[in-house]
């Protein structure tokens, strides 16, 4: 090989010689870029499993969170209903018992006006069975005379 003659020749000389240096360092490269992807399709693959793992998990706990939501909401309508069955059972017997209270009163009230009356009726507490005797001896005349007549004919 020949010197460079000018500062020409020697400046393409030294870009050529930088220029092969470079393929030569670009060439060296392949192997590691090539265990570079080899290692990020590795590292997706893994991913990807892990990802599947995880989507399994949150699944799963998903399903216990619904199952324990659904069992919490069940569980505070039971006793919102016992409340509520309690709470009518209670206005119910509040109700009957005033409604039983005022028949009550009522009657209680006419049966002590009819009896003040009774009471208030001095000496005359025999008349009303005078009648009742009076009327039994007046039904017991009347069948004796149509029975005796009815025998005789």
């Amino acid at each position: 090989m020949t010197h460079p003659t000018s500062a020409r020749e020697a400046l393409l000389v030294e870009a050529l010689g930088e220029a092969a240096k470079l393929i030569r360092q670009v060439e060296a490269l392949v192997p590691t870029l090539d265990r570079s992807r080899q290692a990020l399709v590795d590292a997706h693959r893994g991913l990807a499993g892990q990802l599947a793992a995880f989507e399994a998990q949150v699944t799963t706990l998903t399903g216990k969170a619904k199952v324990q939501a659904v069992t919490h909401i069940a569980a505070r309508t039971d006793e919102a209903a016992r409340r509520s069955i309690d709470l009518q059972a209670r206005a119910m017997t509040e109700a009957a018992r005033v409604a039983f209270g005022a028949e009550v009163g009522a009657s209680l009230q006419r049966l002590h006006s009819s009896i003040q009356r009774l009471l208030e009726r001095p000496g005359r507490a025999w008349e009303p069975w005078l009648t009742h005797a009076g009327a039994a001896a007046t039904g017991s005349a009347v069948t004796m005379l149509v029975t005796v007549l009815l025998w005789k004919h």
